[in-house]
């Protein structure tokens, strides 16, 4: 990567990171940061010295704050719940990386997954991370053979790459680490390290859970299956 480069992507990557208090910022308030942050590296890139970078620099500025804009309007950045069938297949097969999370109302261990997917979306902006009650898609249960929840599955360019089926790799404990399944969403490639902004996954911290992830008593509450 050239010096010209690298200096486009280090302000790029401003752009998309994610809000501490982004929770409780309201949409204008959002657009608004938006606009400041564009409008602070507008003006770095049209003071720098070099003519090369002030002219390329604003080019690819105004393409990735078109692409944050449509990412944003999409939902990236954010665990949103998506109700019609149509959106979610949409979503599925357009977005370079998305992560589905199949869900019932009445099960804890649904809710369990929820929490740490909203930890996890904000710090992976690229990645799209949705939740769908599965009652609201039935086509897509039936299609992609979904019969035991809570089921995670992850999208790269529309094709189904990996999924996690109730707590059984992630060491069949309500009590698992966000880290644990933060690791598994690196490993499946639908999630990248180096756009994350958040505190890294400590990869070290718990190697005997991922040696042994099967091997772990599983606890009272198993896994919804949907056929019962």
């Amino acid at each position: 990567m050239s010096e010209q480069q690298a200096k486009i992507a280090s302000l790029m990557s401003r752009m998309n990171e994610p809000s501490t208090s982004s929770s409780a910022h309201s949409s204008s308030d959002n657009t608004q940061d938006d606009e400041d942050i564009f409008a602070e590296l507008e003006a770095e890139i049209e003071n720098d010295s070099s003519a090369a970078f002030r002219e390329h620099g604003m080019e690819q500025l105004k393409r990735e704050m078109e692409d944050l804009q449509r990412k944003k309007s999409d939902g990236h950045g954010q665990y949103r719940e998506i109700t019609d069938e149509k959106e979610v297949m949409r979503l599925s097969a357009k977005e370079p990386r998305c992560v589905i999370h199949f869900f019932h109302h009445k099960f804890k261990r649904c809710e369990i997954m929820d929490r740490h997917l909203a930890r996890i979306a904000p710090k992976y902006f690229n990645t799209l991370f949705i939740r769908v009650f599965v009652e609201n898609v039935p086509w897509l249960v039936e299609r992609l053979g979904i019969q035991v929840l809570p089921c995670v599955m992850t999208f790269i360019n529309g094709v189904s790459k990996d999924r996690i089926v109730g707590f059984e790799d992630l060491g069949n404990t309500d009590q698992f680490d966000t880290a644990t399944l933060e690791w598994k969403l690196l490993n499946s490639g639908v999630v990248q390290k180096d756009e994350s902004f958040g505190p890294t996954v400590t990869y070290g911290a718990k190697p005997n859970l991922r040696k042994n992830v099967r091997g772990r008593p599983q606890d009272d509450d198993s896994d919804f299956d949907l056929d019962e």
